[in-house]
């Protein structure tokens, strides 16, 4: 009985998978109300608040990524956010909002610093399915870079994918 190899047809075609799950950390997000801060919840009294800072415990934010905002409708002054931010030293970044903000500024940095000339005359598929941690803004501007280089963008798994653009003079599949 003769023997079929199995051929990976998604490697020999040379297509590259750009998984941008792989540009995140791992890290937990910690969102951290500051409205707790203030009395009844929409007021800050210099004093008090100075004095809740300085007796909470910033330990809690060592090694995770901070997102930090205030629930109610309070006018907060940014030197409210500077001094506890000032705090918070072992973080590994604090930002002004929410984890959605939290994930669009890090994967924002991370694509900065991507090296795009690995993608040149490329057939790139940019990875679509996974845990849901990478921000749709992150998609476009993988998008917007790869177009500079690759020869042609498809979205989803090399098996089953969707092509979005080619180089003028390459056909679309």
């Amino acid at each position: 009985m003769s023997q079929t190899e199995i051929v990976n047809r998604v490697t020999r075609s040379g297509i590259q998978v750009y998984d941008l799950e792989l540009l995140w950390d791992g890290h937990e997000v910690r969102e951290m109300d500051i409205a707790s801060f203030l009395e009844h919840g929409i007021l800050l009294r210099e004093k008090s608040f100075r004095s809740q800072v300085n007796t909470y415990d910033w330990g809690v934010f060592n090694g995770i990524h901070v997102a930090l905002y205030c629930s109610s409708d309070a006018l907060v002054p940014v030197w409210a956010y500077m001094l506890i931010a000032s705090r918070i030293d072992g973080a590994r970044t604090i930002t002004m909002g929410r984890k959605f903000d939290v994930l669009r500024e890090q994967f924002s940095r991370a694509l900065d610093a991507e090296d795009w000339t690995k993608f040149s005359n490329r057939i790139v598929v940019v990875k679509g399915c996974g845990s849901g941690i990478v921000p749709e803004s992150a998609y476009i501007r993988a998008m917007y870079e790869l177009q500079k280089t690759a020869r042609k963008v498809m979205f989803g798994e090399p098996c089953s994918s969707v092509p979005v653009w080619r180089r003028s003079g390459e056909t679309v599949d």
